[in-house]
């Protein structure tokens, strides 16, 4: 059951009214890329990392706030296929925080009843961070509240080709045993897609104003509203959430249609 407006949000800022929010029209799976960890660092003239490590308390309070709203999926960008380009140490230190976040925070998950799940490809990431993410993942796999996907060396271009080639092997297979050949439907492409048993993502928001999906759920996010809020990611919080779903609740969602 949803929680109530006035306990998710206490202290409002000015101009902000919560109750203007229609908890009949949450949306069902929020995709976030989270964006400006290295900007909100430079700023302060740290390093790379600490900006990462900074991003941890928006991570926890976007979860806490989506949960408490309802929100079925929550789906985070953490590591995308690309960022194995960065400097060695920026890599192997998130890798090293992602192992120790998930560890620190899986139990307080598994209270609030969140079930943890990853996509991307987690057979090259070092052992540690891996086992991390699979102890998450049995611990929590039964609860029914909440799901946090965590997108994990993921990249969505990655993704449908592993899909597309899942369809090929299938269908090689049924023309040696039938000698019948058969055309994929979307239903049967989408069974190959790391998200194939999440509903699409109806809102994906990004932080730092940057206007790009960075390989990001390519085809899941076919008719997701974008938000864009110039925030970034360490200094987001629910109050930035809220104007986030107060945005998409503006929106007319047609899906190709005419109002």
């Amino acid at each position: 059951m949803n929680k109530p407006l006035d306990y998710i949000f206490p202290m409002p800022p000015a101009g902000l009214d919560p109750a203007a929010l229609d908890l009949a029209r949450i949306p069902r799976h929020v995709a976030v890329i989270m964006d400006g960890n290295g900007r909100w660092a430079k700023k302060r003239a740290l390093n790379r990392l600490k900006g990462h490590k900074a991003g941890i308390e928006a991570v926890r309070e976007t979860i806490r706030c989506a949960s408490d709203l309802g929100i079925r999926y929550l789906t985070i960008y953490s590591f995308s296929t690309e960022n194995w380009k960065r400097p060695e140490e920026e890599v192997v230190g998130l890798m090293d925080l992602f192992a120790k976040t998930m560890l620190a925070e899986v139990d307080g998950l598994h209270e609030e009843n969140v079930r943890v799940q990853t996509i991307g490809d987690l057979s090259v990431l070092p052992e540690e961070t891996r086992r991390a993410f699979d102890e998450a993942w049995e611990k929590t796999r039964d609860n029914t509240g909440m799901t946090l996907v965590v997108a994990v060396n993921y990249g969505a271009r990655d993704e449908i080709m592993r899909a597309v080639n899942a369809c090929v092997q299938r269908a090689v297979l049924r023309a040696e045993e039938t000698g019948e050949v058969t055309v994929p439907t979307q239903e049967v492409f989408e069974q190959g897609l790391y998200t194939a048993d999440i509903p699409d993502p109806e809102m994906v928001i990004r932080t730092s104003g940057e206007m790009r999906l960075s390989n990001f759920l390519l085809w899941q996010a076919a008719y997701a509203e974008f938000v864009v809020t110039d925030v970034l990611w360490p200094d987001f919080n629910r109050y930035e959430f809220l104007r986030c779903l107060l945005d998409y609740q503006g929106r007319d969602r047609r899906f190709g249609g005419v109002s």
